[in-house]
């Protein structure tokens, strides 16, 4: 096998390769002028691109229709979002280099895989449409979801909990779900992926959402500010107070708990496809 064979269709300097690069470039860029992508987080966005452009275009456009969707769905109602889930949530809307690499990092390392060794390309388009269904399920969860008039609940407890908070459900948040990790499933199926694998994406698109839910619920690390009593995922409450660790996990964060997602999404979509197949 020469290095870089692929799927016939990627390798480091074949012309599919170099056109999806230079694309996925041209949308990182608009994305960091857009100041939907830190400085870091685009350079972060160039190294998982490069590898799903060296695995083929395929790979690079199913990255791009994620990433494309993800941002726009960040836009719609973003500053009802924002008073909603603003005293909460430890990011804001540029995606720093962390967030990009715990919701594309298996991705690429899948596409990787079938880039340099194609005899397990199946599996790896399996593995790599598991992950990205999963990153998409989870985010369109969130950004639908947080609009939602019925207020969320714990999915472990079924408690009513404040929009933003880790392990918050809602029924709109779970259609938003279920059509995050169909729009990837029907998309790799329409670039020309076997119907099996875009099964298999689906399903494990649902799994990793769902477990980032029920990890963010259990063992996601919390926080509250002793002046007001609330709860956050911030170290500086938006009162201006320092937080104190309120339960979880220190070390697991949000940016963790998305990493696990996409590898819940990999390894469930990989089981899938294996029995399937």
């Amino acid at each position: 096998m020469r290095l870089g064979e692929g799927l016939g269709e990627g390798g480091l300097f074949t012309p599919a390769s170099i056109v999806a690069m230079v694309f996925v470039a041209a949308v990182v860029v608009v994305a960091r002028r857009g100041r939907s992508l830190s400085l870091p987080g685009a350079g972060a966005a160039l190294l998982v691109g490069a590898s799903a452009s060296f695995a083929g275009w395929r790979f690079a456009l199913l990255l791009l229709v994620f990433f494309v969707t993800a941002t726009r769905l960040s836009r719609l109602g973003r500053e009802a979002k924002r008073q909603l889930t603003g005293a909460i949530v430890e990011k804001g809307d540029e995606r720093d280099a962390w967030q990009v690499l715990a919701n594309g990092g298996v991705f690429a390392a899948a596409a990787l895989v079938s880039f340099l060794w194609p005899s397990h390309s199946a599996a790896a388009m399996a593995a790599s449409g598991g992950a990205l269904a999963a990153a998409c399920a989870d985010t369109w969860s969130t950004e639908i979801g947080t609009l939602s008039l019925s207020p969320p609940r714990s999915i472990v407890t079924g408690r009513v909990v404040p929009p933003g908070t880790s392990g918050g459900v809602s029924k709109l948040g779970y259609a938003g779900m279920i059509a995050g990790a169909v729009v990837i499933g029907l998309t790799s199926r329409i670039l020309g992926w076997s119907g099996t694998i875009a099964v298999a994406a689906v399903f494990g698109g649902i799994v990793g959402a769902l477990a980032d839910s029920f990890i963010g619920a259990l063992w996601q690390s919390r926080r509250r500010c002793p002046k007001c009593e609330a709860f956050t995922e911030r170290a500086v409450h938006d009162c201006g107070t320092g937080t104190v660790a309120a339960g979880g996990l220190p070390w697991l964060d949000n940016d963790g708990v998305n990493a696990l997602c996409t590898m819940a999404g990999a390894l469930a979509a990989l089981g899938a496809w294996a029995a399937l197949r």
